[in-house]
């Protein structure tokens, strides 16, 4: 997965550092960052809900709370049948004297500031008592607006209120007192007991107060506002007077009435609480900031960002460390084989940790240390080899041989042997062109066969009886190659310490194909053969190094390192001998032909 990322965002182009750090930041930094942010974005949204649940419960029984104190207060008209003078009063009709009206008022005024004025009703502005064209007032404090001049109540007009105690809001009884509080009015018919007929309507002006002290106790939030509306959206109470009569024009996008909600505007987002009431239907709204509700969650997020700041910048210090730690080994490593790539083989590698990358430098070094000695070897093999082809070449053009073969072509000439001579000098002449023809390391079987029987021809012209030689060729050698000049000096020994203690010396050539795809040329002579101990060390030479001691056999160790050189080991010559009975010499070489040889 991070591989498919990687190769997605086109890091292999990036040095390894860099991928450690990227590599960091995918692992932990981000996963870090979105988990801090999911927990932050879970804890808000459980506040929310916890709250969201919470308020409106509240609320419901703030309601309950209100409706209760109303009707309580909706009880306080009934308490106007309790006096007999009041009723009476109520019952006559309208005095045409002055004096009797202004009697009756002060007994009516002085009933409503002692029943609704005095100490236990502080909540209660004033009593209006409209009664047949009559009306009697008792105020806490003056008031204006109360106008039955434009008949809004007119005196003795059956409300029809059918019992109930009706609220005005101050807007519907433009009415207002000294220092404007919030207030309502509770209304409600006085109705006669006996005859159940209107005897007037009594208007209670009733301060908001209470509504204030039950919101209080819910409202122990700062930042929390609450202020209670009519279905219309009117406000009936809020804690900035200068709202309460106005028209909450938002109600009609509210989504519900019972419940939370929250604002969709980013800027100043807010949840909003509602409960509305069964019996009025008034609408009391808890609206709170959601800042405030995360405010202490938002603590807990700022030091969790500042902490986690302070930990990526430590961490990510570490990592950079710990990625210069990987890379600066690397990078010292990759520097050191550059130089090797120019041919500085003379290194040494200042890496020395347990690590992966020190067990590559180590690698690396023991890698060096042995091309160092690869090439030391192949330089010392090179310079054997070219000593062995110089040697070679040295036994190619023998001029021990040379000055034997002229001497005998010379003494053809004196006994006018002219044919004898034009065939001598025709083969030396194919010994030489072939001799002195070094580009071609490798040539075929063929041709060192016929290169050895004109040497063994010329040696035979020299010797004559005492030298016979039978060459076993077969058509399979055809087509396959051989290094040159393998056989003549194994002959040239032969030759040489053969005739030493023979007066006749016979050679047999031999090339035989083997199964396992090598060619194996067989010399065999009659020779004196070898000594048990000589054959012994002459083995052990051609086994261990076959250019030291060259003055024993220089000839046979020349070809065996040559062949190894060439092919391996598993290769080159052994040696068979006995005393008095002659000698083989074996020479084995992989079988070549000359296609697969040009095509190497």
């Amino acid at each position: 997965m991070i591989s498919r990322i990687m190769e997605a965002l086109q890091l292999k182009h990036f040095r390894l550092k860099t991928k450690l750090i990227i590599t960091y930041i995918l692992l932990t930094v981000i996963p870090m960052a979105i988990l801090g942010y999911i927990t932050y974005y879970q804890n808000t949204k459980a506040i929310e809900e916890e709250v969201g649940e919470y308020v409106p419960r509240l609320l419901k029984q703030a309601n309950k709370n209100i409706e209760n104190e109303i009707n309580e207060l909706g009880n306080l008209p009934n308490l106007i049948y309790n006096s007999s003078d009041v009723m009476a009063i109520l019952r006559t009709n309208p005095y045409a004297e002055r004096s009797s009206l202004l009697e009756d008022q002060f007994t009516i005024e002085s009933f409503l500031s002692r029943t609704y004025l005095g100490s236990n009703n502080n909540n209660i502005l004033g009593a209006f008592l409209l009664s047949k064209n009559r009306s009697f007032i008792s105020t806490r404090v003056s008031y204006e607006g109360f106008n039955f001049s434009d008949h809004t109540f007119p005196y003795g007009e059956a409300h029809d209120l059918g019992g109930d105690t009706k609220i005005l809001l101050p807007s519907q009884a433009n009415l207002s007192f000294e220092g404007n509080p919030p207030y309502m009015l509770l209304v409600k018919d006085i109705v006669d007991l006996d005859n159940r007929k209107n005897l007037g309507t009594l208007f209670l002006a009733v301060k908001l107060t209470f509504i204030e002290e039950i919101l209080e106790d819910l409202d122990e939030e700062e930042k929390a506002t609450m202020w209670l509306m009519d279905s219309q959206g009117q406000i009936i109470y809020h804690p900035d007077q200068n709202k309460i009569g106005s028209y909450f024009e938002e109600v009609h996008d509210y989504p519900l009435f019972n419940g939370s909600f929250r604002t969709n505007n980013d800027q100043d987002r807010t949840l909003i609480s509602i409960n509305q009431s069964e019996k009025q239907e008034w609408i009391l709204v808890h609206s709170i900031p959601i800042t405030y509700l995360t405010e202490r969650t938002d603590v807990v997020k700022t030091v969790a960002i500042i902490i986690f700041i302070i930990l990526m910048i430590f961490t990510t210090i570490i990592s950079i460390g710990v990625a210069w730690s990987v890379t600066k080994p690397i990078n010292i490593l990759g520097k050191i084989m550059k130089d090797v790539e120019r041919g500085n083989l003379d290194v040494e590698i200042p890496i020395h940790s347990k690590d992966e990358v020190g067990v590559l430098a180590t690698s690396f070094q023991s890698m060096i240390r042995r091309i160092r000695e690869l090439i030391k070897k192949n330089y010392h093999i090179e310079l054997r080899q070219k000593d062995a082809e110089l040697y070679a070449l040295q036994s190619q053009i023998n001029p021990h041989f040379m000055y034997n073969t002229l001497e005998t072509i010379g003494a053809a000439i004196e006994d006018g042997e002219s044919d004898l001579v034009v065939d001598m000098v025709a083969i030396l002449g194919r010994m030489l062109r072939y001799s002195l023809s070094n580009k071609d390391k490798i040539v075929p079987i063929t041709k060192e066969i016929l290169h050895i029987e004109d040497y063994l021809t010329l040696q035979k012209f020299r010797f004559e009886e005492r030298i016979s030689f039978q060459i076993h060729q077969n058509k399979e050698q055809k087509g396959y190659l051989t290094p040159k000049f393998i056989l003549q000096p194994i002959i040239e020994n032969s030759i040489k310490y053969g005739m030493q203690k023979r007066k006749s010396l016979h050679l047999d050539i031999e090339v035989i194909h083997k199964e396992d795809s090598s060619i194996l040329f067989v010399i065999k002579d009659n020779g004196p053969g070898i000594e048990t101990n000589k054959l012994y060390e002459l083995n052990q030479l051609l086994k261990k190094n076959p250019f030291i001691n060259r003055d024993s056999g220089f000839g046979i160790t020349n070809v065996h390192a040559r062949i190894v050189m060439m092919y391996g080991s598993e290769y080159g010559i052994t040696i068979e001998s006995k005393v008095d009975e002659g000698t083989a010499v074996t020479i084995r070489i992989p079988q070549k032909i000359k296609m697969q040889e040009n095509g190497e």
